[in-house]
């Protein structure tokens, strides 16, 4: 007969030792996100006094305010014009190399390592690097399509050009997360069976019909988990911006983020309690659009 009081301390103790393993982790989200997030929603009902001290209740004149900003409204349209073009074309490019470099092939763990260098090279190296490739004077991009410049008799201002600043962005965006993104999705490709392949080859699939109508469909879970993640990444876009363009760049207007906005407003021009309520828009626009997609994935996404 199985003492009582042995299963009882054991039980106390597998209580114990869980809320001890979870604890550092619920105090990080607690301390580092949680709490930030109700902090700066409360910070969005104050104006910053002098010298960064004694705030001012002023109700719900920030948001009045931000209703009205053309500024931010611009910054938002820059936002989800940045996150259509990074999210959309690095997860097509990256699923495209995760199922070349799936196969076996040679020197394919070289290949693997060159595409995912970018997610470990400093921020700061990478804007340098891109910030030439991209100079309207003497950049490869410039020399390279030389010839769009006698066609069209004019320079093409990559990163000054108000109409395609914003892409040239997102170009270096795209470049900067196809390897995370591959890993990924190798990471989901390696679960899939072979035997589906194989019974599809049997068949007389080619390879295009087995990558759509296996590949796509069995790996959905994960590119749902990484189109959620990358448009909540896309949306909070502030490092290349700030890095890449200079202040008086013409084209900063038609580029900045919401994020970059806040920054400026909270640490350049010291009005955090406009720029927490710039965040709480990116906030409530980052929820609403994770909602939708856990919506429609239900039409799309198959665990089974």
């Amino acid at each position: 007969m199985a003492n009582p009081k042995k299963g009882t301390s054991q039980a106390r103790n597998e209580f114990i030792w869980g809320w001890a393993f979870i604890l550092p982790t619920m105090l990080g989200l607690i301390i580092l996100n949680i709490y930030p997030i109700f902090k700066t929603i409360y910070e969005s009902f104050f104006k910053t006094g002098d010298f960064g001290k004694g705030n001012i209740f002023i109700g719900f004149d920030n948001y009045v305010k931000l209703f009205h900003d053309a500024e931010v409204w611009q910054a938002l349209l820059n936002t989800f014009k940045y996150a259509i073009v990074e999210v959309t074309f690095s997860i097509a490019i990256a699923l495209v190399l995760a199922v070349l470099l799936n196969r076996k092939m040679k020197g394919r763990a070289v290949y693997r390592t060159i595409f995912f260098l970018p997610m470990v090279a400093a921020p700061a190296a990478i804007a340098m690097v891109w910030r030439w490739l991209f100079n309207s004077e003497f950049g490869l991009f410039t020399h390279t399509f030389g010839l769009l410049n006698h066609i069209f008799h004019t320079k093409i201002n990559w990163i000054s050009d108000p109409k395609i600043a914003v892409y040239a962005i997102a170009v270096i965006g795209v470049w900067s997360i196809i390897g995370y993104n591959m890993v990924l999705f190798l990471s989901g490709l390696q679960e899939i069976p072979r035997d589906y392949y194989e019974a599809a080859s049997i068949d007389g699939a080619t390879g295009i019909k087995q990558f759509f109508h296996i590949t796509i469909p069995l790996l959905s879970p994960t590119i749902f988990f990484v189109m959620v993640t990358r448009v909540i990444g896309a949306m909070q876009v502030f490092d290349l911006i700030f890095m890449v363009m200079d202040r008086n760049n013409p084209a900063l207007y038609k580029t900045q983020s919401l994020v970059y906005l806040f920054y400026q407003n909270s640490f350049v021009q010291n009005n955090k309690g406009y720029g927490s309520t710039i965040v709480v828009l990116l906030l409530v626009v980052i929820m609403i659009m994770t909602v939708f997609q856990n919506i429609a994935q239900k039409k799309w996404v198959h665990y089974n």
